[in-house]
């Protein structure tokens, strides 16, 4: 529904048309305009030249945009469209939690206001018109790595994103089916997007599309949450000093658009935001389409995220599953300039740890008859993973469960190098553009992800290295190695990583 009505251009406006929309409902504009940017699609553009007054304070500068709360579209926003929109509210109750979340409230509410903005709809008394049946006209239509082809997804194999878009399309397609299932008794829906005569029938394609939508556009609002504020999200990303403006809301609920301390804009310049200044390369490409510029002067994908499994012979394997709240991975950044790589991993401690460190698992009968399984350090409960780490650090052996971790995590970082490296020579082979079903700028982005991603690797993978022999050297860790060794007879020696 939602592609047919853009390539019919029912579901599309210029940007040209953004600011006398915006104006028109109350969105004021001090020294920007909303623009087509060459390369760049669309953003925002000084129409004079702006200076801040104050190096560190933004919020005594003159808002540059100031939009009123009824367009901050926030969960608490949707929840009071839906009061006065029965057959808005009528869906929200239908599908439950979901509805009750953010983005599941924000998606439900996009996707009424796209069918009521086909013009072929017959059924005219469908939900409540509002300005965001506009508003969804300005929306590009994002080619996020979840509209990918095939073929196209394959160019990411051995890098993170390939994992994380596969884990993307499979939980979609699974929100979609549970939509299909908790609404086509709703009488309206399943008139119009569960009938396939109807001109806003649903696919899985619409729900990737609204989906897209809200990835890509969303931001996490100071004092309002996830949000969608028509203005704002034209704005471009630049990381660092490139970040000229920053968004909050005033105490009335409205959002603002500042023009950052010691800012300087001329004329013709961009005015642009950060959309978070920490994201990876992968995060970047898989929320938003694009590759931070940034990166390419850091030669590196900043951040990434490796999974890692349970040792193969760990008898405790599959109970140290059932309890993990960690996310099964590790987090390797690099700091910018300094070429500083870091890793950062709950879950690696408790792949590391065994019965005999003091590691204790117990099966406990609950009150209404149940069981459940409780996991302990040495007699002080786990609740939750995270509090492993810090119970670590006082223990004699930190040294040792550090070195058994960075041997792990190294391990890690090694067989990620090796795919990549395996992969290179392919992904430069494969031909591209016309007739090939393979993009050239999907192509290009592929690339450019694998360099940079393989690149961290690298520096992590010497990073890790460092650590390892630094640790393998220290007194705590060889004593114990020895009294290790003097354990088994001799027979074996102990190698600890």
């Amino acid at each position: 529904m939602i592609r047919r009505a853009r390539q019919s251009g029912h579901l599309t406006l210029p940007i040209t048309s953004l600011q006398p929309w915006a104006q028109f409902n109350g969105i004021s504009f001090n020294g920007i305009t909303c623009t087509s940017i060459p390369n760049s699609g669309s953003g925002i553009v000084a129409t004079r030249d702006l200076r801040s007054a104050s190096n560190e304070d933004a919020s005594s500068e003159a808002p540059l945009m100031i939009i009123p709360k009824e367009l901050v579209l926030s969960l608490e926003r949707v929840r009071m469209l839906a009061l006065a929109d029965r057959d808005l509210n009528e869906v929200l109750e239908a599908v439950g939690g979901f509805g009750r979340t953010t983005r599941g409230a924000i998606m439900i509410f996009l996707l009424t206001q796209a069918t009521i903005a086909h013009p072929d709809l017959k059924e005219t008394r469908i939900g409540t018109r509002t300005p965001f049946v506009e508003y969804i006209k300005f929306l590009p239509s994002e080619r996020l790595p979840t509209f990918w082809s095939s073929d196209e997804r394959y160019l990411l194999t051995s890098t993170t994103l390939l994992p994380a878009t596969d884990a993307k399309l499979r939980s979609l397609q699974r929100e979609f089916e549970e939509f299909h299932a908790a609404t086509e008794k709703v009488t309206w829906c399943a008139k119009t997007w569960w009938n396939a005569e109807s001109p806003v029938s649903l696919t899985f394609d619409d729900w990737k599309e609204i989906d897209s939508m809200y990835r890509s556009r969303a931001l996490e609002y100071p004092g309002i949450g996830d949000a969608m504020v028509p203005g704002v999200d034209m704005a471009n990303h630049k990381a660092g000093r490139e970040t000229k403006a920053l968004y909050e809301a005033d105490g009335e609920g409205n959002a603002l658009l500042l023009l950052r301390g010691g800012g300087v804009v001329g004329k013709g310049g961009e005015v642009s935001i950060t959309y978070g200044d920490s994201k990876g390369a992968c995060e970047m490409v898989f929320s938003y389409g694009f590759i931070d510029r940034a990166m390419f002067s850091n030669g590196d994908a900043g951040e990434l995220f490796l999974n890692l499994e349970m040792m193969g012979d760990d008898p405790l394997a599959m109970a140290k599953k059932r309890v993990s709240t960690a996310a099964p991975g590790v987090k390797l950044t690099s700091h910018g300039e300094s070429g500083k790589v870091e890793w950062f991993s709950e879950f690696v401690y408790l792949v590391i740890v065994n019965e005999e460190d003091g590691l204790e698992f117990k099966v406990l009968q609950t009150t209404d008859g149940s069981r459940e399984l409780e996991v302990s350090w040495k007699g002080t409960p786990l609740p939750d993973i995270s509090l492993l780490p810090s119970l670590l650090e006082v223990e004699e052996l930190y040294p040792v469960f550090q070195l058994r971790a960075a041997a792990i995590i190294q391990a890690r970082v090694e067989e990620q190098l090796n795919n990549m490296e395996s992969f290179g020579e392919e992904l430069q082979s494969v031909g591209f553009g016309e007739g090939t079903g393979i993009r050239e700028g999907v192509r290009e982005m592929a690339v450019t992800l694998h360099r940079l991603e393989k690149e961290l690797c690298r520096k992590a993978s010497e990073a890790l290295a460092r650590e390892v022999e630094m640790l393998a050297g220290t007194e705590v860790v060889r004593r114990y190695i020895a009294e290790m060794n003097r354990g088994d007879d001799g027979e074996e020696e102990v190698d600890l990583s």
